[in-house]
């Protein structure tokens, strides 16, 4: 693949954060504890390309969304736009780069402001970047963008409050803040998990249409498993702050590689009565990331774990062509998952 082609290169990102220390922890003056919010994650997004991020919450999808915008620092690791480092860049360097990279939050509620109009909310990115030089052309960006988005006719939209729009309605006015900057990738932290249900596959197709017409990629944080194999073009999947499976969207929820994978698939409702029930019985909650367990991190849970997966922690590593897995058993998992059953095939399974 030529660098052309990414637009967008995580490598080996790492993002810890300290945990608030209580008042008898400072007297006492004990180390400070660490949260593993995310640990040595690489992906890359090509042109084009809707990428997806999925798992459980906690397991760190919006702090790769936060800090691959450079919201948030990383502890370490390299953030590529275009071949750019711009983790290494300083507030003013980044500026630049900052209109190519927008966010989609996942509270329409919460990430607008009530108090300016929709005019105001879309083209504010316009003024702080000096993108416009005259009213007149803010007003014409800002009615393309809401006219891509299907807030028709935009000229009965773009004096009115938030308070004034439905949800669905004010995620597309979100997403037309993202467009009007013209940027190459949009990050869009589950855009539709605060949505009806009636009204998500209209944002969706929001997005998938502006891919389409203007090309962008879009980096996609979602739990939804089923809308990630509709959706998503290549599918991680994340646990405790690693990514423990990647690969086509498609193949990695049909026929996983990883039992994390199979868990969550066998979790997704299929609405055929008479389908075969494949489950999968993940043992316990999801493991804090200030202490995650030794080896492998989802083996407390794993009904196909060993010995060896609480001493040595898997690699990701291809264990078929374009498929990635960080599991010591992934092709006993696949098999398992192939024949619909809910555990391992042999016989040596510590539970």
């Amino acid at each position: 693949m030529s660098d052309d082609e990414v637009v967008l290169k995580i490598d080996h990102l790492t993002k810890y954060f300290s945990v608030r220390k209580s008042f008898l922890q400072a007297l006492s003056r004990s180390a400070s504890q660490m949260v593993h919010a995310v640990d040595d994650v690489s992906f890359e997004v090509k042109k084009g390309e809707v990428f997806g991020l999925a798992g459980e919450s906690g397991s760190g999808k919006t702090t790769v969304v936060r800090t691959a915008l450079m919201l948030t620092r990383p502890t370490s690791g390299s953030i590529l736009f275009k071949g750019q480092d711009i983790s290494r860049m300083s507030q003013r360097m980044l500026k630049k780069y900052r209109p190519k990279i927008q966010i989609v939050f996942q509270d329409p509620y919460e990430s607008v402001n009530p108090r300016m109009t929709i005019f105001e909310i879309v083209s504010e990115g316009l003024y702080v970047n000096r993108l416009v030089s005259s009213r007149a052309e803010a007003i014409d960006k800002v009615t393309k963008a809401l006219r891509d988005v299907q807030l028709t006719p935009p000229e009965e939209y773009i004096n009115r409050h938030p308070h004034e729009l439905s949800g669905g309605q004010r995620q597309r006015v979100a997403i037309a803040r993202a467009l009007v900057l013209d940027p190459e990738i949009v990050l869009a932290d589950e855009p539709v998990s605060m949505l009806d249900v009636s009204i998500r596959a209209e944002v969706i197709n929001v997005l998938l249409a502006i891919r389409q017409k203007r090309g962008i990629s879009i980096l996609m944080v979602t739990h939804d498993l089923a809308l990630s194999k509709d959706v998503v073009d290549e599918l991680a999947i994340m646990y405790v702050g690693k990514i423990v499976e990647k690969g086509p969207a498609q193949q990695v929820v049909s026929i996983p590689y990883h039992p994390y994978t199979h868990a969550l698939t066998a979790a997704v409702p299929v609405p055929d009565p008479e389908a075969p029930k494949v489950r999968v019985l993940a043992k316990g909650e999801i493991p804090t990331n200030i202490s995650p367990p030794s080896g492998c991190r989802f083996h407390p849970r794993c009904p196909f774990a060993q010995a060896v997966c609480a001493e040595k922690e898997p690699p990701l590593e291809e264990v078929a062509p374009g498929r990635f897995a960080a599991c010591h058993f992934s092709k006993e998992v696949h098999e398992a998952f192939s024949k619909g059953l809910d555990g391992p095939v042999g016989s040596n399974a510590a539970f």
